[in-house]
């Protein structure tokens, strides 16, 4: 599936790794949260960068104490009914000061890439074959926003008073 960071598709450098799986030394790893939880110790004794898939039913505070030891969270979109990854990305970002990689994966849609973006992912995973034109034209829909976001763009009341 193509990765897409700041518009463009670029490699994965991350081995997706299911619970169960032997972990393979000096790449750097993505693992689910439940398998994050019974091989924590193991995973941080690794010499290469660690990420994990949070669902999007997690309580973030469960997570909380370890977000400095991740380079990279993939947060899930299970169905596009669900928007509960949007609030994670937000507290993410704003409440717990994550400044790495945030990646949006699963049911990723062109309708909601820009807001996805607003609310503080910097990576998508997009099953489209034409990903960055679609990505492209997502991000370049609006330009214009009354709620100040994770992005930081400006709202259009700090546009009038500046």
């Amino acid at each position: 599936m193509p990765l897409l960071k700041d518009g463009q598709v670029v490699a994965d450098p991350w081995r997706v790794v299911a619970d169960g799986e032997p972990l393979p030394p000096a790449v750097p790893l993505l693992v689910p949260f439940a398998r994050w939880q019974t091989e924590r110790d193991a995973l941080i004794r690794r010499n290469a960068p660690i990420g994990v898939r949070l669902p999007n039913t997690l309580d973030l505070a469960q997570v909380a104490p370890d977000l400095p030891l991740f380079e990279l969270i993939a947060l899930e979109f299970p169905k596009f009914v669900d928007g509960r990854a949007f609030s994670q990305a937000r507290l993410l970002r704003e409440r717990y000061g994550y400044r790495n990689e945030l990646r949006a994966v699963g049911n990723v849609l062109r309708d909601q890439l820009q807001f996805m973006h607003r609310c503080g992912f910097d990576a998508f995973e997009i099953a489209s074959p034409n990903a960055v034109e679609w990505c492209q034209a997502a991000m370049a829909e609006i330009d214009v926003f009354y709620q100040p976001a994770a992005d930081g763009a400006r709202t259009v009341f700090e546009r009038r008073t500046a």
